[in-house]
């Protein structure tokens, strides 16, 4: 039995929290919050017969094995060599469930485009490199700009810019929770590694600013309601660290207010299980949400099927859990005449696991 608090009992909470917020956010995406409520009411477990884990889920997966087997030595020239063997080169079936930011890079990549070119397409600021960034933060527990770097070489071949952004800050964000980051510190070491300017950053500081008073604040702090696409990296980052700051890490709250809030759900509810996962473990994990959580069905990508996002946790899971030292400058929130700024706190704070 694993103990909670201990790596590998965060390791498997970030990447099983991940699976179960993608399948519970599933059915309410693209949906607005009164539309969820007008089919469910407010939810507050699975709605679907027979829940799984979508493109999500299995992205993640892929990620996350190519990390296993190449650890820090990881390079673009590897993920574009898996993206080409693994997804481009298969015909089995339509390609369901998939982004447009994944459309996009698969028909660059088989017109023969190399990365980074292949990542230039319509959506390359897209949450499709947040929703598989959670590996990287497991893999590097402790050591958010490790996590970071190693996001921003997975997502060359897919995104530019603030998609890449956004998956830096997931990753970031993971790696702090691994090593028992206060809450406050997952979202000060998120956003240390993105530039201070970027959409993706304005938006998670406006929606942690307004994260006490509840989803239906953070959701109007970010979301962009004219827009038609729910995939927008700053939008879905923003409102699942959102999520994950207004139920303090709790994991229930932290993926059940991403889920009503709808837009790109299942991405939000996944990203936000994902840092509630890492900081209180899968032993936090409601054991009815675990349940229906098997291994990969290759919805999406045929090749990850079989996967199961608990052996990819263990993978990137050091066996030796010993000791992992954090060390970050925590940022103090304040309400400002401007809910989106953020007043730096002086002084760090460490946490050791042990």
């Amino acid at each position: 039995m694993l103990q909670p608090g201990r790596p590998r009992d965060r390791a498997r909470g970030a990447m099983l929290g991940l699976a179960v917020g993608d399948a519970l956010g599933a059915p309410a995406e693209n949906l607005r919050p009164s539309e969820i409520r007008a089919r469910w009411g407010r939810i507050t477990g699975y709605v679907a017969a027979d829940p799984s884990g979508t493109d999500d889920t299995e992205y993640a997966i892929f990620s996350g094995l190519l990390l296993a087997r190449h650890g820090s030595a990881l390079k673009v020239a590897h993920v574009e060599a898996a993206w080409r063997r693994w997804i481009a080169d298969l015909d089995e079936g339509p390609f369901r469930g998939a982004g447009f930011s994944e459309r996009g890079t698969l028909e660059n990549l088989r017109r023969g485009l190399a990365a980074p070119i292949s990542a230039q397409h319509r959506h390359a600021w897209s949450d499709g490199l947040a929703m598989r960034a959670a590996p990287f933060g497991v893999f590097a527990a402790g050591r958010p700009a490790e996590a970071a770097r190693l996001v921003a070489i997975d997502g060359s071949v897919s995104h530019e810019g603030e998609g890449i952004y956004g998956g830096q800050a997931v990753a970031a964000g993971v790696a702090a929770a691994m090593a028992g980051a206060p809450t406050i510190a997952v979202v000060a070491s998120a956003l240390a590694v993105i530039p201070d300017d970027s959409w993706t950053a304005r938006s998670l500081r406006r929606a942690v600013a307004v994260a006490h008073r509840g989803e239906r604040a953070v959701r109007s702090a970010v979301v962009i309601g004219g827009y038609p696409w729910t995939d927008l990296a700053p939008e879905a980052v923003g409102l699942a660290f959102g999520a994950y700051a207004a139920a303090d890490g709790d994991f229930r709250e932290s993926v059940l207010t991403a889920v009503n809030m709808g837009r790109d759900a299942d991405t939000t509810a996944a990203v936000a299980g994902a840092l509630a996962g890492a900081t209180r473990g899968a032993s936090a994990i409601p054991p009815e949400w675990k349940a229906p959580i098997g291994p990969s069905r290759g919805t999406c990508l045929p090749a990850m099927a079989g996967h199961h996002v608990l052996d990819v946790a263990d993978l990137l899971t050091s066996e030796e859990e010993g000791k992992w030292r954090f060390r970050t400058t925590v940022r103090r929130l304040e309400t400002a005449a401007d809910p989106a700024e953020y007043v730096l706190a002086a002084g760090e704070r460490e946490v050791e696991l042990t």
